[in-house]
């Protein structure tokens, strides 16, 4: 079995979306559930999911993960799962609301940031209402991060 993360929810951490930070700024998170099948509980458990590429989106009135990659279980028999299906995202109706009218009037996107397990041992995925980054932020964040490292440099040697 792979190694997994301590999330910091208390959760085993199976992937995260480290990249978004860098390109994305985070406005708000939620915390949705998975509708998954038994053979894709059984890799996640393996710990080799990745979401990376992967994208949230609303339609007809419920959010969808798409192009999130969880590989198939090795010992599953025909009927494991795809590896890149759509899998539905269980919100409650005012934060499926809240996240639609976001992404269609100001413009923002649903981007998907941890999948886990939590305290009881439950698939949860942490989605985020996020803004884009235009490169000239991505280069302002990047300073302003490495400025805030040499201070603390600084300051650990100084005193």
């Amino acid at each position: 079995m792979a190694k997994k993360k301590n999330d910091g929810a208390g959760g085993k951490l199976i992937a995260d979306n480290r990249k978004a930070r860098h390109n994305y700024e985070f406005i708000e998170s939620f915390e949705a559930g998975l509708v998954l099948t038994g053979t894709e509980v059984k890799s996640l458990r393996n710990g080799k999911a990745n979401i990376a590429e992967s994208y949230a989106s609303e339609e007809g009135g419920e959010i969808w993960l798409i192009n999130s990659y969880i590989p198939e279980y090795l010992e599953g028999n025909r009927n494991n799962h795809d590896p890149r299906r759509r899998r539905k995202l269980l919100l409650s109706k005012r934060e499926m609301v809240k996240l639609s009218a976001s992404v269609n009037r100001e413009g923002m996107t649903i981007v998907p940031n941890r999948l886990y397990f939590n305290d009881r041992g439950l698939a949860k995925l942490q989605i985020v209402l996020a803004k884009g980054r235009k490169a000239h932020d991505k280069r302002q964040v990047s300073k302003e991060r490495d400025w805030k490292r040499e201070q603390g440099r600084l300051l650990r040697d100084r005193g």
